[in-house]
């Protein structure tokens, strides 16, 4: 049977801790694709493979009744295939046919009805796709193609199912894949669709992993100023991603996730650098942030723990005492009214 192995370590490899990580793959995945994971949680180192077998592969993707084994195949093998990105994107019908895996379980998407091995077969199918996201020479094609939007409908789907838990996190891996290289022209894009209110409400109600990925590309998108001013450019947009934050800072002051904090508070602390929604925060600061609720979470995690401090800095009155011109700034306008 083919299992989404290659599904959690695509999405978590862009985030989290070595020892949180292996914990979660033991969790989430079936004991012999545990084996196969590096102690990161990451793919294990394959075995070279010839290159005419490559070709073959890639060629047998455009071949429906070659397809599956393939994508298995490659997906797997990925990353010790250095061009394999440029190859699939060069080459005649590979994206088209990896593209036809994604659109034939739409209908399978609601009602939900995917089963499990069609959801392993689009997840092989968007590990490439994560390949050539990822890749500095196809990444601005694969935006020009507006490939990302293929998989939006799969963010959409709220089914809590494994099926359905794998194709999202897999899909989220792929954005998170194009956001972690810190491109203007990624964050561009993704402003223009609608990836934020899809993120924030797997922030919501997501498993903790696809909660993580999906605060990773959110934190990503805020670190970019052209993130950050549109975020706080109305109220409505501001306090959307402000109660999400705050509905995840209570949830994991019940159940701790050092992980997942970790994210939400550079969120935070992103979210001070603007004058005005600095100001917001003085008042809508989650009250598990401003005390010592997570002293235990985040006591090896010093990092995390200097982001607090700078955020909890920037929002007091002593930051104001320090820049006097942060005193008295207007707050976020009102979406009915002028924009910031």
């Amino acid at each position: 049977q083919n299992r989404p192995w290659s599904a959690l370590p695509c999405a978590c490899s862009l985030l989290a801790t070595p020892s949180a990580m292996s914990q979660d793959l033991r969790y989430a995945m079936p004991s012999q694709q545990v084996a196969m994971q590096g102690p990161a949680g990451q793919a294990a180192p394959q075995p070279p493979i010839e290159k005419e077998k490559i070709y073959q592969l890639v060629l047998e993707l455009t071949n429906p009744d070659t397809r599956e084994n393939a994508l298995l195949v490659l997906s797997k093998k990925r990353d010790s295939i250095p061009e394999l990105a440029p190859l699939l994107w060069h080459s005649f019908g590979t994206i088209a046919a990896l593209l036809q895996e994604i659109v034939a379980i739409y209908p399978l998407l609601l009602p939900p009805t995917l089963m499990s091995p069609a959801s392993n077969r689009v997840c092989n199918a968007l590990a490439l796709l994560q390949c050539v996201a990822s890749h500095s020479e196809t990444r601005a094609l694969f935006l020009h193609a507006n490939i990302p939007l293929f998989l939006y409908p799969f963010l959409h789907t709220s089914s809590k199912a494994r099926p359905f838990e794998y194709l999202r996190l897999t899909s989220l891996g792929v954005i998170g894949a194009l956001v972690k290289t810190d491109e203007s022209e990624v964050v561009t894009f993704l402003l223009s669709t609608e990836i934020i209110p899809l993120c924030l409400r797997i922030m919501e109600t997501g498993s903790d992993l696809s909660k993580t990925v999906a605060t990773f590309i959110v934190q990503k998108i805020l670190l970019d100023d052209l993130g950050l001013q549109y975020i706080c450019q109305t109220y409505e947009r501001f306090s959307h991603v402000a109660l999400i934050l705050g509905k995840m800072v209570h949830g994991l002051a019940k159940m701790p996730s050092a992980r997942l904090l970790k994210h939400v508070i550079r969120c935070y602390l992103r979210l001070s650098d603007n004058p005005r929604a600095r100001d917001a925060l003085r008042q809508v600061l989650p009250e598990p942030l401003r005390d010592n609720t997570f002293a235990a979470c985040l006591k090896d995690d010093q990092g995390t723990k200097r982001w607090l401090q700078n955020l909890l800095h920037n929002i007091s009155d002593a930051s104001v005492a320090l820049n006097p011109a942060l005193a008295g700034g207007m707050p976020l306008t009102d979406p009915l009214k002028r924009p910031l």
